[in-house]
């Protein structure tokens, strides 16, 4: 089956990756794949971070870490199972990155249902599966 699967959780919604989070756990209990737990921090343009008070990155990263850490201390799965990576930029562009990076063999992913702004923006589900360098599995929430 998958060695490694890649799930991307967006921090300020870790509950919307649930269903995703869920079906990882099962395929590392039945098949003993590894988990990548990541989150995406989004980039600040630099007059807005010139603003913000000193070390406010190395503190988005630790409090991301942190939620991904108490995500991941979550699930049912063997110890040794789970790794973390936080990473800055635009979700689509990092998560595919980070799956060519990591040598995941699979990305597990809820999307919302799209509507007519996807249509014309496009979703970070729709560009990750257009362009990812491996399988990817996309579940609707319900």
């Amino acid at each position: 089956m998958f060695k490694k699967i890649l799930v991307p959780v967006d921090p300020g919604e870790p509950a919307f990756a649930e269903q995703a989070l869920a079906k990882a756990a099962q395929m590392a209990r039945d098949y003993g794949s590894k988990i990548h737990l990541m989150a995406v921090c989004p980039e600040v343009q630099s007059f807005v971070a010139s603003q913000l008070p000193d070390g406010w990155q190395e503190r988005e990263f630790k409090e991301t870490a942190t939620v991904l850490e108490q995500i991941g201390s979550k699930l049912d799965v063997p110890e040794g199972t789970i790794d973390l990576m936080v990473r800055m930029g635009s979700v689509y562009h990092e998560v595919i990155e980070e799956a060519t990076k990591s040598d995941c063999d699979l990305i597990l992913m809820t999307s919302h249902k799209p509507g007519l702004s996807t249509y014309f923006i496009g979703s970070n589900a729709a560009h990750i599966v257009r362009h990812a360098p491996c399988s990817v599995l996309v579940l609707r929430s319900s």
